[in-house]
């Protein structure tokens, strides 16, 4: 990897790659955070996500940076000082739920390409996150480089396709329909849970030697973040009226393409979405405990890495089951955001930006 795509491009990249698999990859959550303001309110509503995204990531960029806090721990400890334990409550219980609803969605994707039971896709989902995890910081960065660059391609002809098969729709969905109420808080609301994975990106910002680096880094991954969901959301437009109460967006769509192959290609990605998204917030767990036996003048054992991953994923899916996949995510989602809104958003805005003039803008070798 070029030095240029390395301190600009690569914390986006695995930014977007922790955001989608958790969250929008099926088009589910942009339905029910962005719809009810209509096509053009939910439009702007995805604008305020990406620019919260933005501010939020330059500043914990620049501050991990300066401090060299690559893991969550040590950066929490400079945002909530002995407070920061809350935010790792918080974080285990945001993976607990990220990963139930990526193991449901694993099962059903794969029951419906192979005709499998779901535990199958479950299982699979889970030994592929724990290979990659057994990598280095610096494979893991490579094999979420390629995957991504995947899901853009398969983005961008989704959405060209969507446009050339029904394209008359979508500009009269988003031009004829007024802008509802509520886009601004739906946008600020999503952005707020969802930069909960920031720390998962930390590990990715190592390579930032001055302060340009990593504002420019952080303001660009906004965009990186949203770009798929933006084209997404915009192909969902030419049925907005019937998509509401559809529970996967992304294959009432696909069937009006009419092309068997296209929804293979798709919904593979939305596989690798699952694995991108787990694999940098159980990255970060790994990095946490890492840091931890540093302290103590030692070196985690490498097979702990997948096994830690294992467990936390198999933990998941039990919980899922035990108790509900419906109520995990229509309890757990509305508590969670507002936790990291107190937690990671208001104190990296305020006390972030405080230590870092503190810290002042000096470059640090890699």
């Amino acid at each position: 990897m070029g030095d240029f795509f390395r301190r600009y491009l690569l914390p986006g990249f695995v930014f977007e790659a922790a955001v989608i698999g958790g969250g929008y990859a099926t088009g589910r959550e942009l339905v029910e955070f962005f719809l009810p303001a209509g096509p053009l309110g939910g439009l702007l509503g995805m604008v305020v996500s990406m620019l919260v995204w933005s501010a939020v990531l330059a500043v914990s960029f620049e501050l991990a940076r300066r401090a060299r806090t690559y893991d969550y721990r040590s950066f929490l400890k400079l945002l909530l000082g002995r407070c920061w334990f809350l935010f790792e409550i918080a974080y285990l219980l945001l993976i607990v739920l990220v990963l139930a609803v990526m193991g449901a969605a694993a099962g059903e994707i794969v029951r419906s390409l192979l005709g499998v039971p779901r535990l199958v896709g479950s299982l699979l989902m889970i030994a592929s996150v724990a290979l990659v995890l057994f990598h280095s910081s610096a494979a893991i960065e490579r094999f979420l480089s390629l995957t991504v660059g995947y899901l853009y391609l398969v983005y961008l002809v989704f959405v060209i396709w969507s446009m050339l098969s029904f394209g008359d729709r979508i500009e009269a969905a988003i031009t004829a329909q007024p802008i509802g109420h509520g886009w601004f808080m739906a946008g600020v609301t999503y952005a707020g849970y969802n930069v909960a994975v920031i720390p998962a990106v930390l590990f990715s910002v190592r390579h930032l030697t001055r302060r340009r680096e990593a504002v420019v880094a952080g303001l660009l991954a906004g965009p990186l973040g949203m770009l798929p969901g933006l084209a997404f959301y915009i192909a969902m437009m030419g049925y907005y009226q019937e998509i509401g109460a559809v529970a996967l967006p992304s294959a009432f769509l696909l069937a009006k393409l009419h092309a068997p192959w296209f929804e293979w290609a798709f919904q593979i990605a939305v596989l690798l979405t699952l694995v991108d998204t787990g694999v940098p917030i159980l990255h970060a767990i790994n990095e946490r405990v890492a840091k931890a036996y540093e302290e103590r003048q030692r070196l985690m054992p490498r097979t702990l890495r997948p096994a830690l991953a294992v467990g936390i994923m198999v933990l998941s899916v039990y919980v899922a089951s035990a108790v509900g996949l419906v109520g995990l995510i229509a309890t757990g989602y509305g508590m969670l955001t507002y936790a990291f809104i107190a937690l990671l958003v208001l104190p990296v805005l305020t006390v972030g930006v405080w230590r870092i003039r503190r810290l002042g803008p000096e470059a640090v070798a890699t």
